[in-house]
């Protein structure tokens, strides 16, 4: 820990942490580019201390950022900065309260060190990439209530993940009253006996102490947190129907909290129209709060039950959809893209598992099916998984273990994506039922799903293509994870139409006749 002077001359508890919440090894005042640098400044208020008001101001000379404050409880504030430049920066705190008002002091933002590529944004409109340029491919998964499990179970989730495929873990802010949890925890402080007794103004901080530490041994892991902040699944605490000011309150608070991480996402609720205590004015209110609140402007969505929100809405940087029908071909999937104009993930498409309801007994090849197709159509899709074992805990609900077999088929996906064209792929000559995708002129991806056929005519639009351009052929079994070249290239000539290219001496390529199988092109210089 380093030590910092106010202009008043008082001495202030300056952090310089990672984003797993260490201190930097160096006991300096300095934090990697996009790391996380925390302030804490103790004082004393008379009153309600999170009526307090607290921003740090940031500077480097060329960019100013506002971070928001927070009471962090035991008469401590704290300011959370994630640095998106090197260099040195200076801070100013401008506060209601006069103790907290005026501090200053000064940090180094060095080089990020392996393996921190900065936070993820979209680029090219329907993409991911982090804030280095590096490509991000999202293969995201669910864990509704793994935050609020004892920390035996906690553990164990991150255990699973850390030989996992997954990226980024959706994951709720409130407990959920169908799931089990961890029950001494709560975000506010109890004013009585019944379940519904909370003081709205005063949060746990220790709460958010748990959820914020679940979000930076995800960041260590290289995993993004969806942080979901509001949902339906109460019926309790009553959480679900705070008035709109207790919303805006809570709001403030985690933005606050969690900003700085640079591994956090916001979604505004999961299955927003299932909460019929809000219109779709509150939830136009609840994005610009979090757009306002946040100044990094990390990523921002809404997830559907029945019915959608308006996704071209300029708050909305990408799109979190519910929707199985939608990956059961890439054609209606990539529609979604067309209408919006932005990045889309298909966050549920029903899970993998053994349940009698019809969203959780996906078998393992549909969930990886689901995965191709969205592909396919240049979007993104989410895993998760039922498979209840004594007490009828699950992936979906709980975290722990994995038990389904999509997961391994998904880390083999993944490394087909990474090793294809970036940012990512995109769908070609889309509406005439050519199921493919890629880069046009350079990379071709074909994938058959149900369908087993014993040879594929090799024709390609005409896009980017003159003739003469020559592709090497992989087939791919997406299930049992093999990737086989085929023999020799081909050769591109204009067919008898004009709107397709092939090789006269080779039309068509072999398969095998199984389901599942996928092929790839990929030009040869």
């Amino acid at each position: 820990m380093a030590q910092g002077m106010t202009r008043r001359g008082a001495i202030l508890t300056v952090g310089a942490l990672s984003l797993a919440g260490a201190a930097n090894a160096e006991g300096q005042n300095r934090v990697e580019r996009w790391g996380l640098y925390e302030i804490a400044l103790p004082a004393t208020a008379v009153g309600n201390p999170f009526d307090v008001k607290l921003v740090g101001v940031f500077t480097n000379g060329r960019t100013t950022l506002r971070a928001p404050g927070f009471y962090d409880g035991e008469g401590v504030w704290r300011i959370r900065f994630s640095p998106p430049e090197t260099g040195a920066w200076r801070w100013t705190s401008e506060s209601s309260l006069s103790a907290l008002d005026g501090r200053q002091g000064g940090f180094e933002a060095m080089a990020p060190g392996a393996g921190n590529h900065g936070p993820v944004g979209v680029v090219e409109t329907y993409h991911f990439a982090y804030a280095d340029g590096t490509p991000y491919r999202q293969i995201g998964t669910t864990a509704y209530g793994w935050t609020h499990q004892p920390q035996a179970k906690r553990a164990q989730t991150l255990e699973t993940l850390k030989t996992a495929p997954f990226n980024k873990m959706r994951m709720l802010v409130f407990p959920n009253a169908s799931v089990k949890t961890n029950e001494a925890l709560f975000p506010f402080e109890k004013t009585g006996a019944g379940e519904k007794d909370w003081d709205l103004t005063r949060f746990n901080p220790a709460y958010f102490h748990r959820l914020e530490a679940c979000v930076a041994a995800l960041g260590a892991l290289g995993i993004e947190a969806d942080v979901i902040l509001f949902h339906p699944y109460d019926g309790r605490y009553g959480f679900d129907e705070m008035p709109a000011e207790a919303d805006d309150r809570y709001v403030r608070y985690v933005v606050a909290r969690l900003s700085a991480y640079r591994n956090v996402w916001w979604s505004m609720a999961n299955e927003f129209d299932i909460l019929k205590t809000k219109t779709d004015g509150d939830w136009d209110r609840i994005f610009q709060g979090v757009q306002a609140s946040d100044p990094y402007g990390r990523l921002r969505s809404i997830h559907n039950w029945r019915r959608l929100y308006d996704n071209c809405k300029p708050w909305v940087t990408h799109s979190s959809i519910q929707n199985g029908s939608a990956v059961l071909d890439d054609a209606r999937a990539e529609t979604y893209r067309s209408v919006w104009k932005k990045a889309v993930v298909f966050d549920e498409v029903c899970y993998e598992g053994s349940l009698s309801e019809r969203w959780g007994n996906l078998t393992g090849p549909q969930m990886v099916r689901a995965f191709w197709h969205g592909l396919i159509a240049g979007t993104y899709v989410g895993h998760s998984e039922c498979f209840p074992i004594d007490g009828g805990e699950f992936w979906l609900g709980e975290g722990g273990e994995l038990r389904g077999e999509s997961a391994p088929r998904l880390a083999f996906l993944k490394s087909i994506m990474e090793a294809g064209p970036p940012p990512g792929i995109e769908p070609i000559d889309k509406w005439w039922e050519q199921h493919l995708g890629g880069a046009p002129g350079q990379y071709y991806l074909r994938y058959f799903g149900d369908d087993a056929p014993a040879e594929w005519a090799v024709d390609i639009p005409r896009d980017e293509i003159t003739g003469g351009e020559r592709f090497r052929a992989d087939v791919i079994d997406t299930w049992n994870m093999t990737v086989e070249p085929a023999p020799g290239v081909f050769t591109l000539a204009q067919k008898d139409t004009k709107y397709f290219f092939h090789d006269p001496a080779r039309p068509t390529l072999a398969l095998p006749g199984r389901k599942w199988m996928a092929v790839r092109l990929t030009r040869v210089a």
